[in-house]
């Protein structure tokens, strides 16, 4: 969250990646940041570890979201 907001304060698009877990702290970065509609995107939890696989399918499933969320 930190990033995206720091990157989104420069005029860059930007949309962090939060999972599951970390959702809650997101809101409470965010929101101490000045910037509780900053744009994120919600993975499952956990991500890092899971197998190449799997992080094929959530980089499938999320990229359009991305590209949607960069694009308002």
């Amino acid at each position: 969250m930190r990033d995206g907001i720091a990157i989104a304060r420069l005029g860059i698009p930007a949309v962090s990646l939060v999972t599951e877990d970390f959702w809650p702290q997101g809101d409470f970065v965010a929101e101490s940041l000045g910037m509780p509609d900053a744009p994120r995107l919600r993975l499952p939890h956990p991500v890092a570890g899971t197998g190449e696989a799997n992080l094929s399918a959530v980089a499938e499933a999320i990229a359009p979201k991305i590209v949607e969320a960069l694009a308002h």
